[in-house]
């Protein structure tokens, strides 16, 4: 029926719908979203990953919650240019975006760009070629072929090469079936990148302890919403198939899991674990990942077609479809902080998404945070106690060599009572471990005719020899210059010495006293993840008589024929003014005497001190933890110390010492005055100079309850605004004082 002339009128003349605006977070350090108009053909909501222009580039963004109503005209907005076809960001994971904002007082669009790490997965991941059996019959049919079309027969896609596997044939045989009209070409979905776990794949091996601590955290994830179970538990103890059925059970709810782990080196022994529990490995998310493997994880996450990821801290910004877990290993370890344009804690963020999305939280460790103890005494965590190793294994024998009784030979580092030791343990044809959390031969290089030290250009740091590599190196900028043979001060030569040793020069005396040994050196900047790998398998297999290592070698490895555990300078950690230091050290050294009789063989620790009196220390040889915790508990609350007390960090950095010292008093002069808060400096940080850049320190210290998030902001608003080369760095619960 057709329309009388007023209709058609009215259709000519009737005013435009307004045009709809939204605000659109993009990845860069604005203080909040800013808006854009739809275009009508368009379709998104809030959440919705989008790409805008932002000056002349194309940027991704997130459309996100409406702060409010803003008077801005739409025909002066520029529109949404694309909408990509991947899930929305849910309201949980924006509100965490959020709060992580206003609490690391960081921009939220740099929040938001680590949960969108993947532009590339934006859109649906293409088809991927396949093959489907047709009617058609092959000239000739061999045994090959057979096996080939019952695979098929079906009426499933496969891939060639998949097909080819499954059958026991090259592919070959199936590209003759394809020019014969057997199997025509079809699309299909990509795989995904793991295969589903399987919760019952195996039942598990749960000893009386094990059980009742499972029955526990089992409890908690059945009852669903939001807790935070403390799992505490020695080395050894069976920690981590506890945890495993907290993951069974999450995923017989149809729930995804996050697993965060401290360092990429643990990952490997992790994932055969965890596969000989649920059939399947779990996906991988850390810096290693390849651009392409990150893309698939990234999408298959959002999607929910990976049901487990295991990653390091950044794997806590995924923005997962129905996440319902999240386990946090080796909660205490230091590597969770991330200190680079958005400070966070990873440990401390993992509780507040769970809080945000309603569910449980897992936190594990042999020796908790003093904030994670204080936390389960008070009854905000639940702990979950574990005080004795799994199977028939039992903790090491740990004894203190006090070195001023039992002094290295001239030139050495290891006494004779750890080198006697050595000895009797490969006799038996077991491991020895020797620590030294000092990388390359020497902390320092001078010379002896006139006393110039090698120190970096552009850092407040000395060079550390690495003699492996015949170079000096700064660890805090990378610079790095061959070592010299002479003095470039005085000109002499053969009078440079090495001060003090680093893990190269503890293998140099090892090698002298057991020259038949095999000795392996563990260190970050001697290996790749691969080769760390490989040489982590080799011990694990018994290949290596002598392991000498960093920390690398204390995060949860598990090496079968360890029985002697020498840490070579027991106080190292205890010499700076870390207010955390004598907890680290304590964590550190429990961690390391903890790889030694994890099977149940007879081993030995044995601790070379000058300080054989420090609580840390007969904490460590009493195994009395709990006797240490509390006297350092007591120490933080008189102090009002974290937990009891709030930090912030502030760090002004700048090209000249000047404008540095400048800016930083400027700030001093800003400061406003609240009850319960106090403002410390300026001062020269410890390391004053990094990668040419002067840098002075103020620290803010308040009570716990202390609003320091106002009053970092009100100091910022007030004081002078960062000009020229300034640059001005907050740092809430900083973990480093350097």
């Amino acid at each position: 029926m057709a329309k009388d002339s007023s209709d058609l009128f009215g259709a000519l003349f009737d005013p435009p719908s307004p045009t709809r605006t939204v605000p659109v977070l993009v990845p860069m350090p604005a203080p909040g979203p800013y808006s854009y108009s739809v275009p009508e053909d368009m379709v998104v909501e809030t959440g919705s990953v989008v790409q805008v222009p932002l000056g002349p580039r194309q940027v991704f963004g997130v459309v996100w919650d409406d702060a409010g109503e803003k008077s801005v005209d739409p025909k002066k907005l520029r529109p949404i240019t694309k909408s990509f076809e991947c899930p929305p960001l849910k309201a949980e994971m924006r509100r965490f975006v959020d709060w992580v904002a206003a609490y690391t007082l960081s921009p939220p669009g740099l929040v938001a760009r680590m949960a969108l790490r993947a532009p590339a997965a934006f859109d649906p991941e293409p088809m991927i070629e396949g093959l489907r059996l047709t009617e058609g019959r092959p000239e000739r049919l061999t045994p090959a072929r057979e096996r080939v079309m019952e695979l098929a027969a079906e009426g499933h896609g496969w891939t060639k090469s998949g097909l080819a596997h499954a059958a026991g044939v090259s592919t070959s045989v199936i590209d003759g079936l394809v020019k014969q009209g057997v199997f025509e070409t079809v699309f299909l979905p990509a795989p995904p990148v793991v295969a589903e776990p399987d919760p019952d794949y195996v039942e598990p091996r749960l000893e009386g302890p094990q059980k009742q601590a499972a029955s526990e955290i089992l409890e908690d994830v059945r009852k669903g919403g939001f807790h935070v179970s403390l799992i505490d538990g020695v080395t050894g103890s069976g920690k981590t198939e506890v945890y495993f059925e907290a993951v069974a059970e999450t995923l017989r709810q149809g729930r995804q899991v996050l697993i965060l782990l401290p360092e990429i080196a643990l990952t490997a022994a992790f994932l055969e674990r965890f596969q000989d529990r649920f059939g399947a490995k779990p996906a991988e998310w850390h810096s290693d990942l390849s651009p392409r493997m990150r893309e698939k994880v990234w999408r298959q996450a959002v999607t929910g077609e990976v049901k487990v990821v295991a990653g390091a801290r950044s794997a806590l910004f995924l923005p997962f479809d129905n996440l319902g877990l999240i386990i946090v290993d080796e909660e205490h370890d230091p590597a969770y902080k991330q200190e680079d344009r958005v400070f966070y804690n990873a440990r401390d963020m993992a509780v507040v998404r769970a809080r945000i999305a309603e569910f449980p939280v897992v936190l594990v460790s042999a020796t908790p945070s003093v904030e994670s103890q204080v936390n389960g005494s008070s009854g905000r965590y639940n702990t979950i106690h574990l005080h004795t190793r799994f199977g028939d294994a039992a903790m090491p024998d740990l004894h203190l060599v006090d070195m001023r009784r039992h002094p290295p030979e001239r030139g050495g580092f290891l006494s004779p009572v750890l080198l006697r030791g050595i000895g009797k343990t490969i006799e038996k044809g077991e491991q020895a471990l020797l620590f030294l959390n000092r990388r390359g031969y020497a902390p320092l290089t001078l010379c002896r005719v006139c006393g110039h030290r090698f120190q970096c250009p552009q850092c407040s740091s000395w060079l550390v020899e690495h003699r492996f590599r015949n170079q000096l190196q700064c660890h805090q900028c990378g610079h790095s210059e061959p070592t010299p043979d002479h003095c470039p001060e005085c000109g002499t030569f053969d009078h440079l010495v090495a001060c003090g040793p680093g893990v190269e020069r503890i293998a140099e005396e090892v090698e002298k006293h057991f020259p038949e040994a095999r000795t392996i050196v563990l260190s970050s900047d001697l290996m790749g993840v691969k080769r760390l790998r490989l040489e982590l398998e080799a011990i694990v297999k018994g290949e290596a008589d002598i392991v000498i290592g960093t920390q690398l070698v204390a995060k949860g490895h598990n090496f079968p024929l360890m029985t002697l555990v020498g840490i070579v300078d027991a106080d190292l950690g205890l010499a700076n003014g870390d207010p955390r230091a004598a907890e680290r050290t304590f964590q550190l050294l429990s961690q390391v005497t903890g790889r030694a009789g994890r099977t149940g063989l007879k081993s030995h620790g044995l601790l070379q001190t000058y300080q054989p009196q420090h609580p840390v220390m007969q904490a460590i040889v009493s195994g009395d933890a709990s006797a240490f915790y509390e006297r350092e508990i007591v120490e933080r609350e008189k102090a009002v110390l974290p937990p009891f007390g709030r930090l912030a960090s502030i760090i002004v950095s700048a090209d000249t010492r000047g404008e540095a010292e400048t800016h930083a008093r400027g700030l001093r002069a800003a400061a406003p005055q609240i009850t319960g808060i106090m403002l410390l400096g300026p001062a020269e940080a410890p390391l004053a100079l990094i990668r040419g850049r002067h840098r002075f320190r103020l620290l803010v210290h308040g009570r716990r309850n202390s609003d320091m998030q106002s009053f970092l902001r009100t100091l910022l608003a007030n004081g002078p605004k960062e000009r020229g080369s300034v640059h001005v760095q907050l740092d809430i619960d900083p973990q480093s004082f350097l």
